[in-house]
C-alpha cells in the first residue's frame, strides 16, 4: 500500500518549516521574544481530518523527535485520539519514538469525517497515512479560524488536545481552528500581530492579557495603546475579517493585586475592553470625530466567563472551564459566521 502525502489531510497548520508544522513564521523569528518562538515549535492544535470508505483502520507514520520544550501535562497523554463529530471514538496510546507507525481502528458503520489529534507533547511530524482495507480522502475544507492567546489558549490543564477551548469551539462551529496560543507569552507582541495579518483567515480571535499583569508587566495606559496597535496591525491584513477579542478570564490572585507598574488585572482588563470599544465606535481614527467604526470587531468580556471552581490552579481552566469558555466564544462568534465560506474553497 502506498503512503499518502499528509499535506491535504492536515488541519490547523499556520506555517511549515521543512515539513514541520510550526506556529510562528520561521522567516520572522528574530523579532519575536524567545518564549514565543520556543512555544511555536510545538504543533498545538494540528490534526488530521479525513473521510474513509470501506476502511477498517488507518495507519499513520510519524516522527516524534521533540525539537523544543516538553509539557509535563501533555506528556501524560501519549495518545492518538480519534474523533467523529463531537465525540471521541477511541484513543490509541504510543511511546515516544524517532519514527513509528500507529494503527487506529475505524468504526465500520461510519465514513466520517474523522479527526485524529496526535500527541502534541511529542511534537509529532506526520510523514504519511494510509487506509487498511479501503480508501481515505481529505475532509472538506472549513472556514479558517486563527486563535491567538497564551497558555489558556494553548489548552493548559485540558486533559487532551481535543478538550482545549479552541478545539471544542472549533468543532461546535465547524471551523478549521489554527491554535496560535503561546504559553508564557502573548503580551501583545506587535510582530505577532503582523504575522497574523499575513496569514489567510476567515475569522480571528485574540485572547491575551493575563501575562501583561505578571512576567513583563504593563500599566493600564500601555496595554490600552498596545491593544489598539495590535488590532490595527491585524486589520492591515484583514480589514473586513470578523475579529473577536476576549479579555482576560478570572485570575483571583491578580484581580485586585497591583503589579510592579501598579496595575491590577481588573484594571488591565478594563483597559483592553476600552481599547476595543473605542475602535468599535471610532475605527482607526480613535476619537478623530469620524464615526466610521470597526463594524467587524466584537468584544467578549472575560471576567465572568468562568468561575473560581472552574480553574485548575488559579490561572488555567480545568476541563469544565475549557468547555464553558468554548461555549461562550462559540456563542459570540456564531452571528458573524453565517456568510463565511472557507478560504480557498
Amino acid at each position: 500500500m502506498t503512503w499518502l502525502d499528509p499535506g491535504p489531510f492536515l488541519r490547523g497548520v499556520a506555517w511549515l518549516d521543512n515539513g514541520r508544522a510550526v506556529r510562528a513564521d520561521p522567516a520572522d523569528l528574530a523579532r519575536l521574544p524567545w518564549d514565543t518562538a520556543e512555544r511555536a515549535e510545538l504543533p498545538i492544535g494540528v490534526r488530521l481530518e479525513f473521510t474513509a470508505r470501506g476502511a477498517d483502520a488507518v495507519e499513520i507514520r510519524y516522527r516524534a523527535a521533540v525539537p523544543g520544550p516538553t509539557d509535563a501535562l501533555r506528556d501524560l497523554a501519549h495518545c492518538f485520539a480519534l474523533w467523529e463529530g463531537g465525540h471521541c471514538v477511541s484513543e490509541t496510546f504510543t511511546e515516544p519514538a524517532e519514527e513509528a507507525v500507529v494503527t487506529i481502528s475505524l468504526p465500520g458503520s461510519c465514513q466520517g469525517p474523522f479527526t485524529i489529534y496526535p500527541p502534541e507533547g511529542q511534537s509529532p511530524v506526520i510523514v504519511g497515512l494510509r487506509a487498511l482495507g479501503g480508501s481515505l480522502a481529505p475532509a472538506a475544507l472549513q472556514p479558517r479560524w486563527l486563535v491567538h492567546g497564551d497558555s489558556i489558549t494553548e489548552g493548559w490543564w485540558s486533559p487532551r488536545p481535543a478538550h482545549s477551548w479552541p478545539a471544542v469551539a472549533g468543532r461546535a462551529l465547524g471551523l478549521d481552528t489554527v491554535n496560535l496560543g503561546h504559553a508564557g507569552a502573548a503580551r501583545g507582541e506587535l510582530p505577532t500581530a503582523q504575522q497574523l495579518a499575513a496569514l489567510p483567515a476567515d475569522v480571528i480571535t485574540l485572547a491575551f492579557g493575563t501575562n501583561c499583569w505578571t512576567g513583563i508587566p504593563c500599566s493600564a495606559p500601555l496595554l490600552y495603546e498596545t491593544t489598539r496597535a495590535f488590532i490595527a496591525l491585524v486589520r492591515q491584513g484583514h480589514p473586513d475579517t470578523p475579529l473577536l477579542l476576549v479579555s482576560p478570564v478570572l485570575r483571583p490572585d491578580a484581580e485586585q493585586t497591583p503589579n510592579p507598574l501598579g496595575a491590577t488585572l481588573a484594571e488591565l482588563r478594563t483597559a483592553m475592553e476600552k481599547a476595543v470599544r473605542d475602535r468599535m465606535r471610532d475605527g482607526a481614527g480613535g476619537g478623530s470625530g469620524q464615526e466610521v467604526g470597526d463594524k467587524r470587531l466584537a468584544l467578549l468580556p472575560g471576567r465572568d466567563l468562568i468561575g473560581p471552581d472552574q480553574l485548575a490552579d488559579g490561572v488555567h481552566p480545568n476541563d469544565e472551564g475549557h468547555a464553558a469558555l468554548a461555549a461562550a466564544v462559540a456563542g459570540a462568534l456564531r452571528p458573524a459566521l453565517s456568510s463565511i465560506r472557507p478560504s480557498g474553497a
